[in-house]
């Protein structure tokens, strides 16, 4: 993997992890160890084709994102509903922390695509990581708030996420090298598809990813789990949850399975980040192998013994700070560059 040796790099692990795994914090590695024996446990006899065991989920997710993320005292929260031209809806809100100027002041901004297997989370749920991740970089984040399954299914998240780029692009008068787009589980697999399934669609500064969902018929996460149990759900059962947005579409198809070797253009360089602890290790270890082998620039860190998108948890796991900080510092830098060869 690529590394950009101008950045600091995290003091408990190298920018590009290569040999044995070096251990987690000890705050991180209990955190893990009560999720196997909480959250893994009720994830697993939640059923995500019910009404209830759905609503159930949401409001767990919710609830862990709201009482272990980080504070966002001072934030400003702006809603977002608009029409495009050609009619299609955009809803979401840009976050601003306590200080940062707006995008028409700061002439650049985050593009962030939550996660939620496509059928849990929102920007609320988001609100405290994207209201970080603005606080960091001291730029303005727009969360699209894309529609839902099951209600809502393939492709209709990753239609609302080309709208959401292109309402920035246009209304908003931003120029695609002045935006970074970041994401985390599904938002991964969505900001893949915004660069690879529409051949008009300029390049961002960069893009960075937060465990990465990219296989969405779990293979890569079950092969992952036979060498380590992910402590906050199953393969099977994550699988069970994305169906419902991929409902009765082709496996194979174009746009779920995301094939990088058929891109026309590298993606722009790229920032994973994942869990050591977690199954979705395996997608992003196979998202960066892909980006290089096209001819992008990707690095991939491994935080060992960490769990699904643990940036959102600081008050679980002390790493979380050293890995923002980091991923600021990389959006930070590949604005710069941008700028500079503009």
């Amino acid at each position: 993997m690529t590394a950009f040796p101008s950045r600091p790099t995290p003091t408990r692990l190298p920018t590009v992890q290569t040999g044995p795994e070096p251990r987690g914090s000890v705050r991180s590695r209990i955190t893990a160890e009560i999720s196997a024996r909480t959250l893994r446990q009720i994830s697993a006899v939640l059923p995500p084709e019910r009404a209830w065991g759905l609503w159930a989920s949401r409001q767990i997710v919710a609830n862990i994102m709201n009482t272990f993320g980080p504070r966002m005292a001072g934030t400003v929260v702006e809603p977002v509903d608009e029409t495009l031209p050609d009619g299609r809806r955009v809803v979401g809100e840009w976050v601003r922390a306590a200080g940062v100027a707006g995008v028409g002041d700061t002439g650049s901004a985050i593009y962030f695509l939550h996660g939620s297997g496509y059928a849990l989370c929102s920007p609320r749920t988001h609100r405290r990581l994207t209201s970080w991740l603005s606080a960091l970089t001291a730029l303005p984040v727009f969360c699209i708030d894309y529609r839902l399954a099951p209600r809502h299914r393939f492709p209709t998240a990753a239609d609302d996420t080309h709208a959401g780029w292109d309402w920035l692009r246009t209304v908003c008068a931003l120029p695609p090298q002045r935006i970074v787009v970041a994401g985390d589980s599904a938002g991964g697999h969505l900001a893949v598809d915004l660069l690879l399934h529409n051949p008009t669609t300029p390049r961002p500064a960069a893009l960075v990813l937060f465990s990465p969902l990219i296989d969405l018929t779990f293979t890569l996460a079950r092969d992952q789990e036979q060498l380590r149990r992910d402590p906050a759900i199953r393969a099977a059962d994550a699988a069970r949850l994305v169906q419902l947005y991929c409902g009765d579409a082709d496996p194979t198809h174009p746009r779920l399975t995301h094939l990088l070797a058929a891109a026309a253009t590298p993606l722009p360089r790229t920032l994973i980040q994942a869990g050591g602890a977690e199954m979705l290790v395996a997608d992003a270890r196979h998202l960066a192998a892909s980006i290089n082998a096209g001819g992008g620039e990707c690095e991939l860190q491994i935080w060992p013994d960490q769990v699904h998108v643990f940036q959102a948890l600081p008050r679980l796991t002390p790493e979380a700070a050293a890995a923002m900080r980091h991923a600021a510092g990389f959006i930070t830098d590949s604005l710069e560059a941008t700028r500079c060869s503009e």
